[in-house]
């Protein structure tokens, strides 16, 4: 991995250098962390478990909670650490891994929300044939496929990142690895590899945002024909899928779909997109969705009268 390379580690400046802040930064993003564990623990066991959760949505659902503990589990520990120490050093290989890691869990996270916005389209414009194509064989093909497509677009970008040169500083103004901060590094023209992150990373955020959009636009204006029941629900599901597609894609858009240049929002944009959003997401998904609420009551009641009974 270490090709062409004098850099053996990397050094990374955080989000403050100042160390009463920096404990801050502790003490809130470990309680964000904490929730996110919990809230997308809670999601995914309850789906799991659950038998009223078995429709397609909730199939895509469980994926989602799983990605986005998987996805805030490849940046948040590294930044709680980093926040108590003096010196944040990552070694190149482990910078590596996590841009393989933070490509692979988001771009997964992208392909999910695109298939929920598939069942939700399915499900209120042709209701009648909605058994037939989301069925659980179609669905399960559809995660495999989704895998397979941030694993190759995981590798495009890890790709990328390998052919940059470090030969000289070493410290990354950013709290976690990915290709823009270590653009800024490389001792070499990074334009036309800038021009293959924001076709690669840049385009799938941007075509994704667009398609979901539309997709979107399509479902709600389909509901006219639908009772006022069956609006009030749909749109209940629909709207809290679209909140969690603005907050996934507005971040990753401004980050990823622009020239080679670095601005001082640029960290805490990020924060949004890795610790926030996995964050937010079961409380989006929970607090609107009576169905779920349900069945966690339903789920921790038994489990818990079961354990009294003990």
């Amino acid at each position: 991995m270490q090709h062409n390379n004098s850099v053996t580690e990397f050094i990374l400046l955080g989000l403050t250098q100042n160390p009463m802040r920096q404990k801050m930064v502790f003490v809130i993003f470990f309680i964000f962390y904490v929730g996110t564990m919990v809230g997308n623990l809670l999601i995914i066991v309850t789906i799991k478990y659950s038998p009223t959760l078995g429709s397609p949505m909730y199939f895509f659902l469980f994926y989602l909670s799983l990605t986005d503990f998987c996805f805030s589990t490849s940046i948040a520990p590294r930044l709680l650490v980093d926040s108590l120490s003096a010196k944040k050093i990552i070694t190149y290989n482990e910078c590596m891994t996590q841009v393989f890691s933070l490509h692979l869990f988001g771009c997964m996270e992208i392909f999910v929300l695109i298939f929920m916005a598939a069942d939700r389209y399915v499900a209120i414009c042709k209701p009648l044939h909605y058994p037939t194509i989301m069925r659980q064989q179609v669905c399960t093909i559809l995660i495999i496929l989704a895998w397979i497509g941030s694993f190759i677009h995981s590798i495009a970008q890890i790709i990328l990142a390998l052919r940059l040169p470090f030969c000289g500083p070493n410290l990354i103004d950013h709290y976690c690895c990915d290709l823009q901060p270590l653009l800024k590094l490389a001792c070499m023209d990074t334009y036309r590899i800038n021009l293959l992150l924001v076709s690669n990373s840049g385009a799938l955020c941007s075509s994704s945002f667009v398609i979901l959009i539309i997709s979107y636009i399509v479902i709600l204006h389909s509901l006219r024909n639908h009772s006022a029941e069956g609006r009030k629900k749909a749109l209940s599901t629909c709207t809290s899928h679209i909140i969690v597609v603005i907050l996934s894609f507005v971040p990753c858009i401004f980050i990823y779909t622009r020239p080679p240049t670095t601005f001082p929002m640029d960290k805490m944009v990020t924060v949004f997109y890795t610790i926030g959003t996995p964050f937010l997401n079961p409380l989006i998904y929970t607090l609107r969705n009576a169905e779920v609420k349900n069945a966690m009551r339903k789920l921790w009641h038994i489990k818990i009268t079961s354990e009294s009974k003990r």
